[in-house]
């Protein structure tokens, strides 16, 4: 038995003597002229166990020539290399990877992506091909940037480039970024609205980069085989004291995007600037922004490029805030603890986007943290606000609740004045959002605001307004790169004065408006040429102009109601977003919108070729409910062009239409709780907007500077003025007291920005007119002559300076 083991562990221990010796033999005999690196791989792979791996573009210059014997092949590399921007690194299990610009660390481990077309198996998968998600680590974040992440499918056949595609994610709480740039080379792509991004890639060796304001960039270094998905976490940039940042959220991306007019705010930007109050404030920092006015320190509501405050939309995910103020426009209606970030169109409209002329201001929401409990507070000298957020089911679902209010009397009581003394003011605000993964490819999501503002003054009357909105979402993947978002909501906003000091004419006034919507908006992504997105919005509206109605048993007020008015509005849109080249991009869209008001209506006639007057009136016709009474139709371009004169120079050019089928009447220059809201019927005429711009841009990336300036030319029609005297409350013939008038805007936007540095903020200044013009041939009632006159919010000069110094790393 012993003579039988003795032979047999002599061949045991020397073929493992053998193998583990071939497996450590690193020499090699070279005789090479002028070689290719290609042939330098092919002889090295011949002569020992180790496989190479590379990018054949990073390698194509070499020529090797070298003649050694039994030489160590890791020498030979570092001679090969040296005085290039080439590195090597070998793994444990005799692979050697070529790397540009930044060695790499071999030990990280991998997961290979199937194709496309085969069966799902793991439950964590959004696409219908198997994805790999990084963990939330700080030591694997950073040491992951120098590791290799091999992506697809070794055995599939491919030629060209392949499709890597995933989702951008903040590690602390798994909410999708919106807006991070990932760049390959001169190839850029930005994450949607849910944080996904789809880029084209060469077979090989790539390494791509990850931008988002407030996280750190992540650097990723792949050997893509295949199409496959990749989800990336970004840890946050904690960095104190950050200097203030606003409108871009990488460097060159306003230089590189085809939009015009385009500013971001995030939350942490919006945090580092003044505050009102203690109280960051989201409308005081749109006011910072070039080409944005109000007509007041204290006013409501803001103007932009020349356009009045009911011509921007303003927008609560995806709700309609009608009224965007509290406390007499001191404060904004938004809860700076639970909003996410904030972006201004000032042209470049998205084509999803309608219903008003002049802007779109879209506040997003946060999602809440999906790995653990959290929240916090604030108390200032005239608010408090409590944040508190959490998951409903770890990793799937999440809640974020916000409240706030005011305790401002104490204010009003310490005023020298009695009217003052006598008065009370106090608001509060409520913000909810919830989030819930179905599966994979379903998501929930449901919205909801409330606020309410209540002021006395003086004792006597009352004046109370609130805004309530809701809606739910559910965003379905159909397939890899091609989802839609299906929103269903409630939108209303309405005000009550009420008087009671003197029983004998007591009133109260009420009036309402209520909004109903449907939405359905896709996007399709056709790797880094072409993003398309079409969709539907549906809109049905009814409003209560006014009711007046006495207040206790004592009154001798009389009843007046004004008859209510609904209409419906639908659209539909057609996008497309096209990288030409890598100097010339395109965005292209169409919307086609439709109005129609409906009745129950008594809709009064005049005469003939005379001036709308009471005393004209000839007949009137009685629509019945839901029958149509006027419909109005159009359609609505969207179009913007970039020319990228290099990396960080461009110049851009854009036009765009819009519409807008509801008016808000007021007789003061500023937005008031007194204001009410008219739909378009058969003499108000929806309103309509035509811009041109132009505009240049430049990226000092040494030291972070950004220079923009844009000029703009609108032309506005069937905007509403009034006769001198006109009565705007309770008016059943209100078309007798309003007049049509056209217009024109212009002017000129700059900018100059420093992101980053001890000093760091921007300087803007803008230059614009608004003149108007009566368009009402028939009326006796012609402002200046029937000349052009400037408009009441006409403020031709603005400039605005924010400046951030940081003195140390903790003090700014």
């Amino acid at each position: 038995m012993k003579d039988f083991f003795k032979p047999l562990v002599v061949i045991v221990f020397t073929v493992l003597f053998n193998n583990a010796f071939a497996q450590n033999n690193n020499t090699v005999t070279l005789d090479l002229k002028r070689a290719t690196f290609k042939e330098l791989v092919q002889t090295v792979e011949k002569q020992t166990n180790y496989y190479f791996f590379y990018n054949h573009v990073d390698t194509d210059s070499l020529q090797i020539t070298i003649n050694v014997t039994n030489s160590k092949l890791t020498e030979i590399l570092k001679n090969i290399f040296d005085d290039t921007e080439l590195y090597f690194s070998i793994s444990n299990d005799n692979k050697i990877f070529i790397s540009r610009n930044v060695q790499l660390h071999t030990n990280l481990g991998t997961a290979y992506f199937k194709p496309e077309k085969s069966v799902v198996k793991k439950e964590k998968t959004i696409t219908d091909i198997e994805e790999t998600t990084e963990e939330n680590n700080n030591d694997k974040d950073v040491a992951i940037q120098n590791k290799l992440i091999i992506v697809g499918n070794p055995n599939a056949v491919v030629s060209g480039k392949v499709e890597v595609s995933g989702q951008v994610k903040n590690s602390k709480n798994n909410e999708p970024l919106v807006g991070a740039i990932i760049t390959a080379g001169k190839t850029a792509v930005v994450t949607d609205y849910l944080g996904r991004y789809s880029i084209n890639l060469s077979k090989g060796r790539n390494m791509i980069t990850v931008s988002s304001v407030g996280m750190r960039d992540a650097i990723r270094q792949l050997l893509v085989q295949s199409s496959g998905t990749l989800n990336i976490e970004m840890q946050e940039n904690v960095t104190a004291l950050k200097g203030v940042v606003v409108t871009v959220s990488k460097k060159n991306s306003g230089v590189k995007t085809p939009k015009m007019g385009v500013e971001k705010i995030s939350i942490k930007q919006l945090k580092q600037q003044p505050v009102v109050f203690g109280e960051a404030d989201v409308l005081r920092a749109v006011l910072t922004l070039p080409g944005v006015t109000s007509v007041g320190e204290a006013s409501t509501g803001f103007n932009v490029r020349g356009g009045s405050v009911d011509q921007n939309l303003i927008l609560f995910n995806e709700a309609t805030i009608f009224n965007p103020s509290h406390l007499f426009g001191f404060f904004s209606a938004f809860n700076p603890s639970v909003v996410k970030g904030v972006e201004l169109y000032k042209s470049s409209i998205p084509e999803k986007y309608g219903g008003r002329i002049s802007s779109v201001l879209d506040v997003s929401v946060q999602e809440g943290n999906k790995k653990k409990f959290g929240g916090a507070g604030g108390i200032g000298p005239l608010t408090s606000h409590l944040m508190f957020e959490g998951p409903t089911k770890k990793e799937k679902g999440s809640f974020i609740v916000g409240f706030r209010t005011t305790y401002s009397n104490w204010i009003l009581k310490n005023l020298k004045d009695d009217g003052f003394k006598n008065s009370k003011a106090n608001f509060y605000d409520l913000s909810l959002h919830l989030s819930q993964q179905i599966n994979t490819k379903n998501f929930l999501y449901v919205t909801g605001y409330l606020s309410k503002d209540q002021f006395k003054l003086d004792k006597d009357t009352t004046y109370k307004y609130m805004n309530n909105n809701i809606n739910v979402q559910w965003k379905h993947i159909f397939k890899n790169n091609f989802f839609g978002l299906f929103t269903a909501g409630f939108d209303n906003y309405n005000y009550g004065i009420e008087s009671s000091l003197k029983p004998l004419s007591a009133f109260t006034l009420k009036f309402n408006i209520n909004q109903y919507y449907i939405k359905a908006d896709f996007t399709k992504s056709y790797g880094n040429i072409h993003r398309i997105n079409f969709g539907y919005n549906g809109n049905f509206i009814k409003l209560n102009p006014g009711t007046f109605e006495p207040n206790g048993i004592q009154s001798l007020v009389n009843s007046t109601k004004i008859q209510q008015e609904q209409g419906i509005e639908n659209a539909l849109y057609f996008g497309d977003k096209m990288e030409l080249s890598s100097k010339f991009a395109v965005e292209a869209g169409l919307r086609i919108s439709a109005f129609t008001a409906l009745g129950a209506s008594k809709v009064y006639t005049y005469l003939p070729g005379m001036e709308r007057t009471v005393s004209n009136i000839n007949d009137s016709i009685f629509y019945k409910n839901g029958q149509p009474i006027k419909t109005y139709f159009g359609p609505e371009i969207r179009l913007s062009a970039r020319y990228s004169i290099n990396e960080s120079t461009s110049i851009k050019a854009g036009f765009s239409t819009q519409r807008q089928h509801i008016h808000m009447l007021s007789n003061t220059t500023a937005m008031s709780p007194t204001d009410i809201w008219k739909l378009s019927d058969s003499y108000i005429k929806p309103q309509i907007g035509q811009q041109v711009s132009l505009g240049f841009y430049k990226t000092f990336t040494q030291q972070d500077v950004e220079v923009s300036a844009e000029v703009y030319y609108k032309w506005l029609q069937n905007f509403l003025d009034y006769k001198s005297g006109a009565k705007l409350l309770l008016n059943n013939t209100i078309e007798t007291d309003v007049l049509n008038s056209k217009g024109k805007a212009y002017g000129i936007e700059f900018m100059l920005k420093k992101n980053s540095g001890k000093l760091n903020g921007w300087i803007s200044y803008t230059y614009s007119r608004t003149l108007l013009q009566t368009d009402e041939p028939l009326t006796n009632h012609k402002v200046n002559r029937g000349e052009f006159y400037p408009s009441n919010f006409d403020k031709p000069h603005s400039v605005n300076f924010i400046g951030n110094y940081k003195f140390s790393h903790r003090f700014n």
